[in-house]
């Protein structure tokens, strides 16, 4: 089983070397630390954690950079003697460690899953648990772990149709795995009963609700003034601002195309657009210029610009880890990747700050969140591009249904939260004092 599936491994890295180192030159940032994909982690990091009882938190990029953050100051809080290390496998995902955690938490990349370099990675680290949040599952990881002993943990749970049935089908390879965890953390009960099925032991699954309803409680200074960037770019501070945050293929058009619809009855109507991958940056500025607008990209904007008022039909942000801020001046946001692609992106953010939101039909990966935010009237689902532009409208028309919006939006995740305390209390109850368990064999 190993074998089939190191072979299989090897082949799949051999041909997609050349998309992945592509993907990261793309990204930028990529020779630092890039040796720690390989296993190899330098004299700094061994000198911290030696003599040292340490807890290994993964999280594969920003949005799971966000719940680790939160749970690493309650976990501090509680075994304050710990040493903590938080990998991701992103160099977005590096940039938001690095700007969210302190100098004394370790900051690593997760090691790509050969035998070799995840053995020469524990062997290094040696960390006395494991903690994967919302993680994919790498089977080599996984085993040496299992086979040295560590306790695992997986947190902020759930389970896709599509996972499932992959998991499922593959059952002879994960179900070992799977049974393995010390402690799995769900969002919900109908992800418990997926994972039991697929192997997780009863005992090891607790519901403890979603960790993205405690991660937007994070506070950290605005690093911009979105209000004051608006003004340099001409926007009145009563202007109606339509949002697009984190835009997929296709999307950023079709709003663009909207908006110059909706101008004809709201002139002063300014749009913002936050492709999820900002390095699509070049690519959605076509797509704009190819419908007539006129913008400006967050980056051209410096202290000195100055844009005459209507100079501007929009912002095109091409910069990381902003989006929060541009949310907190939004009147009417879209929640990406829902509408021409599938899988949604998170809605909590801009519920938690109050904001009217509007997101198409495929929010496969936070269809329960969705799902809470639209019975209780804190969000508007649509089905289509003609739906979407009509609601749009009603909302830019009509200040109470927005206001309306965001207080029930508000009040869904006030109402969700706790999971992060619920999920620290789990990992400590086998980690307190240095006293590890691990599940019999």
């Amino acid at each position: 089983m190993g074998t089939l599936y190191n072979i299989l491994l090897t082949v799949f890295l051999v041909a997609s070397a050349p998309y992945y180192f592509l993907k990261m030159w793309r990204r930028g940032n990529w020779r630092q630390g890039f040796s720690q994909r390989f296993g190899h982690y330098g004299v700094k990091i061994k000198s911290a954690i030696t003599n040292r009882h340490s807890l290994w938190i993964h999280a594969v990029s920003v949005g799971e950079v966000n719940i680790a953050t939160q749970l690493i100051r309650a976990l501090e809080s509680r075994v304050p003697n710990l040493k903590i290390l938080v990998s991701t496998t992103t160099s977005t995902g590096m940039g938001e460690l690095r700007k969210k955690l302190p100098s004394h938490i370790e900051k690593i990349y997760y090691p790509i899953d050969r035998r070799k370099y995840v053995q020469r990675a524990l062997s290094t680290l040696h960390p006395e648990g494991i903690v994967l949040v919302e993680a994919e599952i790498w089977p080599n990881f996984l085993w040496r772990a299992r086979e040295k002993n560590i306790p695992l943990f997986l947190v902020n749970a759930r389970m896709s149709v599509k996972s499932y049935r992959g998991y499922k089908r593959f059952g002879f390879l994960f179900r070992s795995i799977f049974a393995s965890f010390t402690g799995v953390g769900v969002q919900h009960e109908a992800d418990a009963a997926k994972l039991r099925e697929l192997g997780c032991r009863p005992e090891a699954v607790q519901v403890v609700g979603n960790l993205k309803f405690d991660a937007v409680k994070i506070e950290e200074r605005s690093s911009i003034n979105v209000r004051a960037l608006l003004r340099q770019a001409g926007v009145a501070d009563e202007a109606p601002i339509l949002l697009g945050g984190s835009t997929h293929a296709g999307e950023e058009a079709l709003l663009a195309e909207l908006y110059l619809r909706l101008r004809q009855r709201f002139p002063d109507l300014f749009l913002v657009l936050v492709p999820r991958h900002f390095e699509r940056g070049k690519e959605v500025g076509r797509e704009l210029t190819s419908r007539g607008l006129k913008f400006v990209y967050r980056t051209e904007i410096s202290a000195s610009s100055r844009f005459a008022p209507r100079e501007l039909d929009g912002l095109l942000v091409n910069t990381t880890g902003e989006l929060k801020y541009f949310y907190e001046e939004a009147s009417v946001v879209f929640v990406g990747k829902s509408l021409t692609a599938e899988g949604g992106q998170n809605p909590i953010e801009p519920g938690a700050l109050g904001k009217a939101m509007v997101f198409g039909p495929n929010m496969q990966n936070f269809q329960s969140i969705a799902s809470a935010f639209v019975a209780a009237k804190g969000a508007v689902q649509v089905q289509n591009a003609a739906e979407l532009e009509e609601v749009l409208e009603q909302l830019l028309m009509n200040t109470q249904w927005r206001e309306e919006l965001g207080q029930n939006a508000l009040e869904v995740v006030r109402k969700n939260q706790g999971a992060i305390d619920r999920t620290a209390d789990m990992i400590v109850k086998h980690l307190k004092g240095g006293e590890m368990y691990m599940p019999p064999a």
